[in-house]
């Protein structure tokens, strides 16, 4: 499963957990403005918008899990099994495969409002990377610097909701995720008052008492629930380190370890990678499951004017600063 999160500083951040039991040797990965963007049914892209994200390249084709472009824009895929649906090919509309989808919106659009001009003629086409690479079920969240929407092609068509809460995870589809914050309307990072009986003398023995309720279960429903909490209620310093540390600690909030989910045999889902991605400035931090450092990727110190694609692959290796 996963979890996908904004946060807004100073500057404007955008990233997401990936939660699998297995990783495709994925790399940090930058695109070009002149790196040839193909389709199976639209249009070459020669010249777009530089992207920088996370990708298994294959082929030379970029196949991106979560990136940014050098405008602001950030999109990122996450598991949205059963409820996803693809078409045929429909004439007289945007055929986009899925796996096409992030680099065809980042290429060309800057902004939200961009997206949903590009959205609202959008087919997502029932057509496989290759025999060995069949689609996945997903649904996407796309953020800029000032707002946030979720993606959802199911039975009953295209969904673009507005996303108040600038978090998505995955199941169930994203009008009801947001329903369910209403039973969760009492919680606070404040202290509790007394509402239960007031004739009761009941104490606060606690701190953290007022967000009592709140889930802590691994499921993608519990997880937004958390995940919106702890984002809508965060609060950081506007330099750079703070903000950047405070996304992480948004995210590790709902982080799996291994052994907490088990998926028969001897496989677990856990938080491979965790991203941050600051849209203002085109920087991709991560730090993965064995390795908490955060490194970072700065897409402007590469040559954006060139044709080929440059990728960084994951440091996987716990790093320790040795305190003597």
């Amino acid at each position: 499963m996963c979890t996908a999160a904004t946060y807004y500083s100073k500057d404007h951040y955008f990233g997401r957990n990936l939660d699998l039991e297995y990783s495709y040797h994925e790399t940090v990965t930058v695109v070009p403005r002149n790196f040839e963007l193909k389709f199976r049914h639209a249009d070459t892209l020669k010249k777009h918008h530089a992207l920088i994200g996370m990708a298994y390249v294959v082929d030379d084709y970029p196949l991106f899990y979560d990136a940014i472009n050098e405008a602001g824009l950030g999109m990122a895929g996450l598991n949205f099994p059963v409820n996803a649906v693809y078409n045929p090919f429909h004439e007289g509309t945007n055929n986009i495969t899925p796996f096409e989808f992030i680099p065809w919106i980042l290429g060309q659009c800057a902004s939200v409002a961009d997206a949903k001009k590009l959205l609202s003629n959008l087919n997502l086409l029932n057509e496989n990377f290759s025999a060995e690479l069949p689609l996945s079920p997903l649904h996407w969240m796309i953020a800029d610097r000032e707002c946030s929407i979720v993606v959802e092609q199911t039975a009953d068509g295209l969904h673009v909701y507005d996303n108040p809460v600038g978090v998505m995870t995955n199941n169930p589809t994203f009008d009801k995720q947001l329903f369910q914050l209403n039973d969760y309307m009492a919680l606070s990072p404040e202290p509790p008052a007394n509402n239960f009986a007031p004739d009761l003398d009941l104490d606060e023995y606690s701190r953290g008492m007022g967000a009592i309720g709140l889930p802590g279960d691994l499921s993608s429903a519990s997880r937004f629930v958390k995940v919106a909490f702890t984002r809508m209620n965060s609060i950081s310093a506007e330099t750079e380190s703070a903000a950047v540390s405070q996304f992480f600690h948004i995210l590790g909030s709902v982080d799996q370890q291994r052994g907490c989910v088990h998926l028969g045999s001897d496989k677990y889902e856990i938080t491979i990678y965790t991203s941050c991605c600051n849209l203002d400035r085109g920087l991709y931090y991560y730090n993965t499951y064995e390795n908490h450092q955060i490194t970072v990727i700065d897409m402007h110190k590469e040559n954006l004017d060139s044709t080929t694609l440059v990728t960084y692959p994951l440091i996987t290796g716990e790093q320790f600063c040795e305190g003597n």
